[in-house]
């Protein structure tokens, strides 16, 4: 894949990268930080959902169930990948629906990578997630733990987060792809 040039978003768009974590890795940020310094735009699937349904992600969960949610994720993201041209950033459990790993096959994914004590600062211990509901820190370490063979099965780079500046982890995503392009260039032209 190309990371040169700029197309429209539109049908037949490809996302320039997918950003993919649970929730405190920093997704969201990191995805705007990488848009700002490449010129496109950013986009967040959470962000899609709440716009659509006029409703915030916890209400979603509340009100229709997490069944409910993962078919408006599932709708997000696949909207989303054949739509966007910039930066997307993916809802922690997108990852869960196979559909969705399938459909990141041949995409670049980066996984930001959090361990539990930066996860648990950057969510926080009163946290109205809806996954997090009683003991935060377990339930955070059990997401954790379910949900990194995931990341890891669909990522073309794993970025760790711990301890680092959303400005350091895309500065690392922008040399790391940059590098990779230039590798794909040399093997192109060889």
């Amino acid at each position: 894949m190309s990371l040169v040039g700029h197309r429209p978003d539109g049908p037949g768009a490809r996302p320039r990268v997918v950003l993919v974590g649970p929730m405190g890795a920093g997704k969201t940020t990191v995805a705007g930080l990488l848009a700002e310094a490449w010129g496109v735009t950013a986009r967040d699937t959470d962000a899609d959902i709440v716009a659509a349904e006029g409703r915030s992600v916890a209400d979603i969960f509340v009100e229709s169930g997490e069944p409910e949610f993962r078919r408006l994720e599932h709708d997000a993201v696949e909207r989303a990948l054949g739509e966007h041209d910039g930066v997307l950033a993916l809802g922690g459990g997108a990852v869960l629906d196979p559909t969705t790993r399938e459909r990141l096959a041949g995409h670049t994914v980066v996984f930001l990578r959090v361990g539990l004590s930066d996860a648990v600062k950057r969510v926080g211990l009163g946290s109205s997630r809806p996954l997090l509901l009683g003991n935060v820190r377990g339930r955070i370490k059990t997401l954790l733990d379910e949900r990194a063979p995931l990341y890891e099965s669909v990522a073309t780079l794993v970025v760790d987060t711990d301890g680092r500046t959303p400005e350091d982890v895309a500065a690392e995503i922008r040399e790391a792809l940059a590098d990779q392009r230039a590798l794909a260039e040399r093997e192109e032209n060889a």
